[in-house]
């Protein structure tokens, strides 16, 4: 089963449409599967396996509002078999998942204090 993640979904906000492939649709490890469409952005949805699509959610695409309301249940978007054997530790744990995300902020407020830091002295030298 492939979906995306309440923090996900979190940060696009109100999602107001799903694309997503027809049964039977190879979709390949590390590439777009379809789409996912807010007031905020439009992201691709990126394939965690290489496979064939054996279901898809058509109720998300009929109520996308539902992956914002239950991304973990109803919210999901496609069952893919694998075309391949693949070893488990080869995706995120919602643990590591949720470190990878505390680190991106992290990251993100250090660049931001940078650009604070950079546009200070900016001024301060025309001044």
């Amino acid at each position: 089963m492939v979906g995306i993640s309440d923090y996900a979904q979190d940060e696009l906000g109100e999602i107001i449409f799903v694309e997503l492939p027809e049964l039977g649709a190879e979709v390949v490890r590390g590439e777009p599967f379809g789409s996912i469409e807010s007031a905020k952005a439009v992201e691709d949805l990126i394939a965690p396996t290489t496979g064939t699509v054996t279901r898809r959610n058509d109720e998300a695409i009929d109520a996308p509002e539902t992956i914002n309301e239950d991304p973990y249940a109803a919210g999901w978007l496609i069952a893919v078999k694998p075309k391949e054997a693949y070893a488990p530790d080869d995706l995120l744990t919602y643990e590591q998942y949720m470190a990878t995300l505390e680190l991106e902020e992290e990251e993100e407020e250090l660049e931001e204090l940078e650009m604070e830091e950079d546009e200070e002295l900016f001024f301060e030298e025309e001044e």
